[in-house]
C-alpha cells in the first residue's frame, strides 16, 4: 500500500482555473529586498546553485544564506546532476563546471537534505500536468514544470519557502496554490 491518495490528489483539480495564467507584476510578488532578514527555513531551487556558481546571483542572496537555515531537495541534485550529464566533455569550461557542481552537491548536509515522498511526487505530477495544459507548454518545459512543481510542494509540506530567481514558473504555482512559499530574486 503507498502514501499516495490518489482520489485525494484529483480532487486537486479545484486548483484549476481552466485558463491561461498571466505572470503578475513585480510589487505582487515575494521579492528578496536589499537587506537579508532572519525567516523561515529556505529550500534552494536549482537555480540558486547554478546563479552562485556562475555569478549572477544577487549578493543579497549570499547574505540571505547566512541567516537562514537552507535546505536541499533531492529533486535540484537530480537536475544539478543532469546539467553534468549534458556538458560537452571536449568543451575547455567542462571539467572545472563538473568539479564545481561536485563541490556544492558535497557541500549539502545530509540532514539538510529532503527526498520528496510518493504523495508530493504524485501531487507534483498532476500540478505540473494542470500547469502544462493551462500554459501551453512544450516537451522542453514539461520536465522543468514536473520538477519545479515537486519541489514546490516538497517545500510547502516541510514548511519550507523556496529561494528561486525562476520568476513565471514560480509565480505560476503561487497563483495555483498560494498557500505556497516563495521568495525571488532577481538575477545579476
Amino acid at each position: 500500500m503507498t502514501d499516495f491518495d490518489f482520489a485525494g490528489s484529483v480532487r486537486w483539480a479545484r486548483f484549476d482555473p481552466q485558463k491561461t495564467l498571466s505572470r503578475r507584476k513585480d510589487d505582487e510578488l515575494p521579492f528578496l529586498g536589499d537587506t537579508a532578514e532572519a525567516g523561515q527555513e529556505l529550500m534552494l531551487d536549482t537555480c540558486v546553485y547554478i546563479d552562485g556558481l556562475q555569478g549572477r546571483a544577487p549578493d543579497v542572496v549570499a547574505d540571505l544564506l547566512d541567516l537562514r537555515l537552507s535546505n536541499h531537495s533531492t529533486i535540484a541534485i537530480q537536475e544539478l546532476m543532469h546539467t553534468v550529464g549534458v556538458l560537452d566533455p571536449k568543451h575547455p569550461g567542462t571539467k572545472t563546471a563538473i568539479r564545481q557542481i561536485g563541490t556544492t552537491v558535497g557541500e549539502m548536509h545530509p540532514h539538510r537534505v529532503f527526498a520528496p515522498d510518493p504523495d508530493v511526487l504524485g501531487k507534483g505530477a498532476l500540478l505540473s500536468g494542470i500547469l502544462c495544459r493551462l500554459q501551453g507548454y512544450r516537451k522542453d518545459a514539461r520536465l522543468r514544470a514536473l520538477q519545479d512543481c515537486v519541489l514546490f510542494l516538497q517545500a510547502q509540506k516541510l514548511g519550507f519557502t523556496v529561494l528561486t530567481g525562476n520568476i513565471g514558473d514560480f509565480d505560476y504555482l503561487l497563483q495555483l496554490i498560494p498557500t505556497g512559499r516563495a521568495l525571488f530574486y532577481r538575477r545579476t
